[in-house]
């Protein structure tokens, strides 16, 4: 045979075994799914500074309906990006990425995040609120209010870089950022609190951070700063953790670290990389170790690098990450931010760059999600990657990974689930008795009788004609998520003519799903 004609017979039968395998792989019924919505410098909402309060609502809709188009089940929004809010609150002033001038309220007033808390529960996603923990000026032109706390307490802040930062090693530092974070756990329903990859800040060559009269102060029994600074970081997680976990033990609390814990010449448990500023070595951040004594219920390390970047290889550190999850969740970083951008990302602009990071994801084991930076990223569709997200890798939704550490009462079903037909669509009605947080629709074809195989028939007979258990496994099936106060719904998805069967289950807030309540049929007709 001649070789050219072999290589295209071998390629061919290569493309249709991976057509095949892509066929037959099944969609994931849980994984973490989600974007960054960042606001520092207005990055991804608002727009821009000063919008009315109309227009910043309606832009986070919109943001928020197309990730849900884009099969999207939790948001990460940044709600206090220097010291500042994006909420009501007595310890820190409005954000100057709201109004354009840090302290002043909106006109008319009204609440960003029990704004934006609202509109992701409808939608059926988490909202993880994201704090980012020791930045108190975004840069040196900030123009901070009278009542921030640089203003009332100067002596706890170092100026490095032009930027103003909390001081890790004073005590009182971490018990204010710890009281900043509680004050939002305990006025608003979040599911989650998020802290990014700035804990100390990322060196700058022949500028050491200036903490020695810190040191001085409050070293102890340390002799080696980089353990005290270390120990400082370890501090404020763990006081963080076990606040939440008094008052909401359902409350998820998740970092997002530089992508390399340790390079291997930092020590042998560390990763095959050569990454510049490891967290543990340069930010003096354990994230390695809050995933081991179970500190924090996730960690989301940002592996913003290419598969095969000779640095820091995308496969090298999701696999070592992988083994070093400590039976907590692992979901992976992307950079959206840099497909078919900088042209100096040259793999970026590979079509399939980012294809091949979520399929290696997903075959990883312990590896339960991703999550996308950023929102605007992703909304403007690089590469087509929105529309990979919709037609295929996301095309069915999921639901979110059950945390086992995390224990709620057994949810019971939903009952008395009635179904009819209307001019709007198919309206579903039912009732429960216990607090839940989401309620999941499922629907099925009904098979005719006399298309149903004879032993289907005998078991249906037996059960007095009623239709089998259904297949809760697939998220083919899934409709809608709705909110645990809500206990109706219309399904206006197109229909053909024909018998359909609904179930409704019960997800409590830790995700855990119900028996499916018993089936109701409807016969539509269009």
């Amino acid at each position: 045979m001649h070789k050219s004609l072999l290589q295209y017979l071998l390629l061919t039968l290569a493309m249709a075994s991976a057509s095949l395998a892509q066929a037959q792989e099944q969609p994931l019924k849980r994984e973490f799914r989600a974007v960054w919505i960042a606001t520092v410098a207005n990055i991804d909402w608002p727009g821009q500074k000063g919008l009315s309060p109309a227009v910043q609502q309606q832009e986070f809709k919109y943001i928020l309906d197309e990730h849900q188009k884009n099969g999207m089940n939790a948001v990460i929004v940044q709600v206090r990006p220097a010291a500042d809010a994006l909420y009501r609150s007595n310890l820190e002033p409005w954000s100057e990425f709201l109004t354009g001038k840090q302290g002043q309220a909106m006109n008319p007033p009204y609440d960003p995040l029990q704004f934006m808390l609202e509109e992701a529960h409808k939608r059926g996603m988490e909202f993880h609120a994201w704090f980012n923990p020791y930045r108190a000026t975004f840069d040196a032109k900030a123009e901070v209010a009278p009542n921030h706390i640089t203003k009332r307490r100067p002596e706890w802040f170092i100026k490095y870089e032009g930027k103003l930062l909390f001081n890790p090693g004073i005590p009182e530092v971490r018990q204010y950022i710890t009281s900043v974070v509680m004050d939002v756990v305990n006025r608003y329903d979040i599911d989650g609190v998020h802290f990014d990859d700035y804990f100390y800040p990322y060196p700058v060559p022949k500028k050491p951070f200036p903490d020695e009269q810190t040191y001085a102060a409050y070293q102890g029994l340390f002799t080696n700063k980089d353990d005290w600074r270390r120990y400082n970081v370890d501090e404020l997680i763990k006081g963080v953790s076990d606040s939440i976990n008094h008052v909401k033990p359902w409350v998820k609390f998740g970092i997002s670290p530089f992508g390399v814990w340790k390079n291997l010449a930092d020590g042998p448990d560390g990763s095959a990389t050569r990454a510049g500023a490891p967290s543990y070595t340069a930010l003096y951040a354990d994230t390695r170790k809050w995933m081991q004594v179970g500190w924090i219920d996730y960690l989301v390390p940002q592996v913003y690098w290419h598969i095969g970047n000779p640095a820091a290889d995308y496969k090298t550190v999701l696999e070592w990450w992988a083994q070093n999850a400590f039976q907590r969740h692992l979901y992976v970083g992307l950079g959206a931010y840099k497909v078919a951008s900088d042209p100096t990302y040259r793999e970026w602009h590979d079509p399939n760059e980012m294809p091949r990071q979520l399929q290696l994801a997903r075959a990883t084991p312990n590896v339960g999600g991703s999550v996308f930076f950023s929102s605007k990223s992703v909304m403007s569709n690089p590469n087509n990657l929105q529309d990979s997200l919709r037609n295929s890798y996301y095309k069915y939704p999921a639901l979110l990974p059950v945390m086992d550490w995390k224990k709620n009462a057994e949810l019971e079903p939903p009952f008395s689930l009635k179904v009819r037909q209307t001019d709007s669509g198919v309206r579903l009605h039912w009732q429960h008795d216990q607090e839940v947080r989401y309620y999941v629709i499922y629907r099925f074809v009904k098979e005719s009788f006399w298309e149903t195989p004879f032993w289907k028939r005998a078991f249906w007979e037996e059960r007095k004609w009623q239709p089998l258990d259904p297949d809760l496994s697939s998220p083919v099936s899934i409709v809608a998520k709705v909110f645990g106060t809500n206990t109706a719904f219309i399904d206006e998805t197109p229909l053909e003519s024909g018998k359909y069967i609904y179930v409704v289950t019960a997800l409590d807030r830790q995700q855990n799903e119900s028996a499916p309540s018993h089936p109701a049929t409807v016969k539509y007709k269009y």
